[in-house]
């Protein structure tokens, strides 16, 4: 039987991730020291602690690869106007890049898309994890991988 006091542990667990909008990394430290204080209480704290773990790191991931996936797009716009490649070698060839493809800026916008998109859905699934907690019910988050088994 999982008491209200279980229940709490593994509700605030979840809700901690959201101190990353006080403290640098809070979405680590503060599920990380609650489930580490608790997991011995309770598998039902245990599970939930692990998945939101799992679940932070799992988005931090995605960020890296978007995050490497937007670099082009960062550079085109920083070094807009520039020319990376002006050639003159021969008396009626040139080449000059200076503006990237329509496709590349196209790229660049749904790459961005996808992020915000993702960081409500990240919202969205803490807050149904936290009430899932509270009910005294499990709860996986979707597209997780599981580091901490």
């Amino acid at each position: 039987m999982t008491t209200n006091h279980q229940k709490n542990i593994a509700t605030f667990i979840h809700l901690s991730t959201f101190s990353r909008f006080l403290i640098p990394l809070g979405n680590f430290i503060g599920p990380i020291v609650l489930w580490i204080m608790n997991k011995d209480k309770s598998d039902f704290i245990d599970t939930h602690g692990k998945q939101a773990i799992n679940f932070q790191m799992s988005i931090l991931l995605y960020a890296v690869i978007i995050g490497t996936l937007t670099i082009p797009f960062f550079i085109f716009k920083v070094f807009n106007g520039l020319d990376f490649i002006d050639f003159h070698g021969f008396h009626d060839f040139h080449i000059n890049v200076n503006e990237p493809s329509p496709l590349l800026l196209i790229s660049g916008g749904i790459l961005g898309f996808l992020a915000v998109i993702g960081f409500i859905l990240e919202l969205v699934f803490i807050v149904i994890a936290s009430l899932k907690a509270r009910d005294g019910e499990l709860y996986e988050y979707p597209l997780t991988i599981k580091f901490l088994k």
